[in-house]
C-alpha cells in the first residue's frame, strides 16, 4: 500500500462529521468544543447545522445581538448569553472563542438549506460574514463526509 493510500485512509477514519440539530445552547456549545478539539488533533471536521441549531449561524439582527443569542435555553434553564457569561467567568471557552477556533483551524461549516426553510427564515437570509458557511442539503453533507469517519448527531 502506498503512503498516499495509507494517509488518505487514515484521514478518512479520523474524520469527524457532526450534525447539529438541537438548538439548546449547551448542545451547540459542546459541539463546538468537540469540533475544535478534533481539528486541533489534525482531524478533518465538518459541522452541519440544521434545525434550531441554525440560529447559531444567523447574522446579528441588531448590533451586538448575534444569532446564537436566540438559541434555546441552556440545560440549566439560563439564557444563552447568561450561560456564556458563566463560562467566561469560570475560565471556559466562550461560544465566540470556540467558533473562531473552528474557523481558524479550517473546520467546514455547512448550513442545511431545508433547515433554513423549516425555520421560516426568508430566502437569502444573511448568515455570519465571519464564518465561511457552505449551504447544502443532507445529500451534499453525506457525500462530503469521509467514508469510515465518525458521525455524531447532536
Amino acid at each position: 500500500m502506498s503512503t498516499t493510500m495509507s494517509q488518505s485512509s487514515a484521514e478518512s477514519t479520523s474524520a469527524l462529521s457532526i450534525v447539529l440539530f438541537a438548538g439548546g445552547f449547551d448542545r451547540v456549545h459542546y459541539a463546538l468544543v468537540m469540533a475544535s478539539a478534533a481539528a486541533a488533533t489534525n482531524r478533518k471536521v465538518t459541522l452541519f447545522f440544521t434545525g434550531r441549531a441554525l440560529r447559531a449561524l444567523v447574522h446579528e439582527s441588531e448590533p451586538g445581538v448575534l444569532g446564537w443569542h436566540d438559541l434555546d435555553p441552556a440545560d440549566d434553564g439560563s439564557s444563552p448569553v447568561a450561560r456564556d457569561r458563566y463560562f467566561a467567568t469560570h475560565g471556559l471557552a466562550t461560544f465566540e472563542e470556540l467558533l473562531e477556533a473552528c474557523v481558524a483551524m479550517g473546520v467546514t461549516v455547512m448550513a442545511c438549506e431545508m433547515g433554513l426553510r423549516a425555520l421560516g427564515l426568508p430566502p437569502g437570509v444573511q448568515l455570519r460574514a465571519d464564518v465561511p458557511v457552505a449551504t447544502g442539503g443532507v445529500v451534499t453533507f453525506l457525500n462530503d463526509a469521509p467514508k469510515g469517519g465518525a458521525m455524531l448527531f447532536i
